[in-house]
């Protein structure tokens, strides 16, 4: 059986013109960008790699927390979960998901 989040579809949808790949991770799905991760579906959420600028002004938004991968984990670091209000939005959900895989593909491979 494939595991697809609920929010996949959205994803795709919103990251089209990017070259993404989808890889199964732990108990949700990361979304790439070449070899960068930016995105991570687990549930009903998506939680976007930010900078620590975006990080902030999404944190300020309600709903919004650092993501985790469980609920039993600690949150993923630059990893925010994003808010309904963005969620709903596609249009700014496309910006944040720009935003997102633009900040990872810049950040140098640990």
């Amino acid at each position: 059986m494939v595991y697809r989040p609920i929010r996949y579809e959205q994803m795709m949808k919103a990251a089209e013109g990017i070259d993404v790949r989808a890889r199964r991770m732990f108990d949700g799905m990361a979304i790439y960008s070449g070899e960068k991760m930016f995105a991570y579906l687990v549930g009903e959420d998506i939680g976007l790699k930010l900078s620590p600028n975006d990080v902030k002004e999404v944190l300020d938004m309600d709903g919004a927390e650092l993501l985790k991968a469980n609920p039993q984990a600690e949150p993923m670091r630059d990893y925010v979960r994003m808010p309904r209000q963005v969620l709903d939005n596609f249009d700014t959900f496309v910006g944040w998901v720009q935003k997102s895989a633009t900040y990872a593909s810049s950040q140098a491979v640990h």
